[in-house]
């Protein structure tokens, strides 16, 4: 066999220049023309889960089947088989529409494929997605010598600086584990926090009664002076404080805990202090909303996700920390086989990762492209469709619970109406809108975000109509 010539790759996975060129022809108008129908269809998916499992039982992979027929198949799953992120009337959770360069970042990285595990391997995706994460850092605040790294996601970041936090705290951590610490260790964070931190604590090993969950305010933030009881308190009894972690744009309502308090407090007992900024922390590229994030600059880390406010595909976080040197204490590992060439800056040496996608191109195009100008110009844009629904609804008896300036907002309808949870319940069955329900300072509510980059004022006015429309529809 050795000196026989090899067999041609498989066409259908390998197919030549004038195939693929026609192919992505075909995926791109296949693309365009489902864009055009979504827009024209319901916000919720519509599809037959009958005929969808009959069709992929038939899927024995014995056969191949043209690939303009299963691009057809997967697009017509994806259109009719999932809530529409990327219609404008989607005012859900933090899932915006990407944004045109992040979705070509996405095929030019599929299409080289790097491994970002080392820069001897990727120098130049390895030196983008530093620069990107370097000016990020400046717009924050952050010392000159700051770092950090993209993240699958921010539980991804936020366990991160956990483990940092932990790594600091007690040097014999990185071998021993919690077992280090001369007692339980406990982390603080609001009661108002995104819920993956209790899958995050026991990820760590701390174990999820060590997240102490701080009551808030009237406003929904974290009370300060709560969290300052429960560090000393927890003192008293040998347990071991390590981390605060404050949150600037909470899930339920877009609240700002007070950073620069939560930041005083942590720096009183020495412990590590972390901003969940997955969603609020876009508002850094404004300079009319970067005011909310006072007190961001005094983190010892941050965690921000592009594929929110910052609009890129999906799986785009970060994490930014100004103790690069705790990053790789944390990370560090020997592995002979890896083309290193500047294990400062290896993200396998830097990270939880090793294999993985290369990221940063998708906010680094989006940016480069945009400006901070033009990101300012999204984000402001969805501030003032916020601000519309609001003035709408305020007109039509509602009333709004929360007060935050990052694009979201909670609504109560008025008196005689369906109940929250049943009003949302018809929204969605009509597939006019998407809107969610969440509790916002003991009450259920309506919770209405603006991520979508181009709705219009036709669409606040149908999802306002939608919501009229079940508030008072069988009451």
């Amino acid at each position: 066999m050795a000196g026989d010539a090899l067999t041609a790759p498989p066409p259908a996975l390998f197919p030549g220049r004038e195939a693929r060129e026609r192919l992505d022809d075909y995926l791109t108008r296949a693309l365009a023309d489902a864009a055009e129908r979504l827009l024209r269809g319901p916000v919720t998916p519509d599809i037959d889960q009958d005929k969808l499992r009959r069709e992929l039982a038939a899927f024995d992979f014995a056969a191949p089947r043209p690939i303009e027929e299963l691009i057809d198949w997967a697009i017509g799953c994806l259109e009719h088989g999932t809530v529409h992120m990327t219609h404008p009337r989607y005012f859900g959770l933090f899932n915006p529409a990407p944004t045109f360069p992040s979705q070509c970042a996405d095929r030019i990285s599929g299409s080289f494929n790097p491994q970002l595990a080392s820069s001897g391997s990727s120098p130049a995706p390895v030196a983008i997605e530093a620069h990107v994460i370097g000016a990020l850092a400046q717009r924050a605040g952050l010392p000159a010598q700051a770092a950090g790294h993209f993240t699958t996601s921010g539980s991804e970041a936020n366990y991160t600086a956990l483990v940092c936090a932990l790594t600091r705290a007690q040097r014999g951590f990185a071998t021993e584990g919690v077992r280090a610490f001369a007692g339980p260790v406990a982390m603080y964070t609001s009661r108002e926090c995104q819920p993956a931190w209790h899958k995050i604590a026991h990820q760590a090993g701390i174990g999820r009664q060590a997240l102490r969950l701080i009551g808030t305010d009237s406003l929904g933030r974290m009370d300060v002076k709560g969290l300052a009881e429960a560090v000393l308190q927890d003192r008293r009894r040998g347990v071991v404080p390590i981390l605060i972690s404050a949150t600037a744009g909470t899930t339920g309502a877009g609240m700002v805990d007070p950073l620069s308090a939560c930041a005083d407090i942590a720096s009183e007992h020495a412990l590590w202090y972390h901003v969940d900024a997955a969603w609020g922390g876009a508002a850094l590229c404004s300079e009319r909303l970067r005011g909310e994030l006072a007190g961001i600059e005094l983190a010892d880390s941050v965690t921000i996700d592009a594929h929110k406010w910052l609009a890129t595909t999906m799986g785009c976080g970060m994490l930014i920390t100004r103790h690069p040197k705790v990053l790789s204490d944390a990370f560090q590992v020997g592995a002979d086989f890896m083309p290193s060439t500047a294990s400062s800056i290896d993200p396998y040496l830097n990270t939880l990762q090793w294999s993985r996608r290369f990221m940063g191109l998708r906010l680094f195009l989006s940016l480069a492209a945009a400006g901070w100008s033009g990101y300012a110009a999204h984000l402001e844009r969805a501030v003032a469709v916020i601000e519309r629904i609001k003035e709408r609804l305020i007109v039509l008896g509602w009333s709004v619970a929360n007060d935050s300036r990052l694009a979201v907002l909670c609504v109560v309808p008025p008196q005689g109406s369906a109940p929250v949870r049943e009003i949302a319940r018809r929204v969605l069955a009509s597939g006019r809108a998407w809107v969610a329900v969440t509790t916002y300072v003991g009450r259920e509510v309506v919770r209405i975000c603006a991520t979508h980059g181009e709705t219009s004022l036709e669409d606040v006015e149908e999802l306002v109509a939608g919501l009229e429309a079940a508030r008072g529809a069988g009451s």
